[in-house]
């Protein structure tokens, strides 16, 4: 069986599952849904950059915040007005625009002091939101205008059912999410297999090395953080549209360390590892939220009898599933399944098909008596 087949027979199941549960899961779950497809989004681009580059980057809110205003802007009022879904383009090339400005010091920077150059960019963009009222709303932010392709909206309206279940806006969002998850992992994928993935990996491992090898370290640093920006901002602009408002105090230095959070827990360098590492640190404050009442030492939200917040209790969670990745399984849950799946193979191994039987074999000559008495007595 050739790879794209047998890559294809092992995507499809978990594929056509994800397509069939917005018929049977209700708001709450589909919102969590929602969520952790915009962060690994947005994971996936930060894993190219920190996991494949080798470049720090703590400025990953910035371009979420550019691809979610972006796309208000462009397509709300006041605003451009533009037709959502080339809003929503534009606010992707946005993003890339303002990495592409910030690439040439990622092309000449690496290590700690690309991390605290991007950190300037958190602070710096969270007070242009501030004080932008005309463009951003300032504190209070602005409502999303929802996506809409010719007649048809991503929100309540026009009324939808399908087979029986109401599609609402979040049912709607949730193939919208899929369609750009999907176009994420397939051009993501197609990176780290192509020329671009090796001598990105080939930089993160030497930088000597890939010089020496006809790598031009400065164009792939820049053309890396540019990309990143880009999936960034599509994970903004899908964000705000889950989210229906955005405020500026959503992107600040907390979700930068979110998003460092994911790729570390799912595993630097992975697709699939940055997808699982999402989805863990989005869904966890979520349904800490939820089941705060049923769980110990966790306040529910609004209460003070003396617990730790839900979001707080989460944080820890994570905090200390980054500490036991980093000390029993450095390259994450990817790496962790890997081996798993591994050890599993080799120990149920192929099964070999037991012989036709067959006639007895021939016993084999002993030597006679004489023949035994001739050696004995040879001197």
């Amino acid at each position: 069986m050739s790879d794209p087949i047998r890559t294809t027979a092992r995507l499809l199941p978990p594929f056509l599952l994800l397509v069939a549960l917005p018929f049977y899961l209700d708001a709450f779950w589909l919102r969590i849904g929602l969520f952790s497809m915009a962060a690994a989004i947005g994971a996936v681009g930060l894993g190219l950059l920190c996991g494949t580059a080798g470049q720090l980057s703590l400025g990953h809110a910035f371009f979420l915040a550019v691809g979610a205003y972006g796309y208000t802007w462009f397509a709300g009022d006041p605003g451009l007005g533009l037709p959502p879904l080339l809003a929503l383009l534009l606010a992707v090339l946005l993003a890339g625009a303002a990495g592409g400005l910030f690439s040439p010091v990622a092309g000449r920077v690496k290590g700690i002091y690309l991390g605290v150059a991007t950190l300037a960019l958190v602070f710096l963009g969270h007070h242009v939101l501030l004080t932008a009222d005309s463009v951003t709303g300032g504190f209070n932010g602005r409502s999303v205008p929802p996506l809409a392709v010719g007649s048809f909206a991503f929100d309540l309206e026009p009324q939808l059912v399908v087979l029986g279940v109401p599609f609402g806006a979040e049912e709607r969002l949730w193939y919208l999410g899929l369609a750009l998850f999907a176009l994420t992992w397939w051009t993501a994928r197609g990176l780290l297999r192509g020329r671009p993935g090796r001598a990105l990996t080939a930089l993160r491992d030497s930088e000597t090395a890939a010089s020496v090898m006809g790598v031009d370290v400065a164009r792939y640093r820049s053309a890396a953080f540019v990309v990143s920006s880009m999936y960034a901002g599509l994970a903004g602009a899908f964000l705000a549209l889950a989210f229906r408002r955005v405020v500026p105090d959503y992107f600040g230095l907390t979700l930068s360390v979110d998003y460092l959070a994911m790729i570390v827990i799912g595993g630097l360098g992975s697709v699939a590892g940055a997808t699982a590492g999402a989805v863990f640190v989005t869904a966890l404050p979520l349904l800490m939220t939820r089941y705060a009442d049923q769980l110990p030492l966790v306040a529910s939200p609004g209460t003070t009898d003396g617990g730790v917040g839900p979001t707080e209790a989460a944080r820890y969670l994570y905090g200390a599933a980054i500490v036991v990745i980093l000390l029993f399984a450095p390259d994450g849950l990817h790496g962790l399944v890997r081996r798993l799946r591994a050890r599993l193979r080799r120990r149920t191994g192929p099964v070999r098909p037991p012989s036709a039987p067959g006639p007895d074999p021939a016993p084999a000559p002993t030597p006679s008596a004489s023949a035994v008495r001739t050696k004995e007595h040879t001197p």
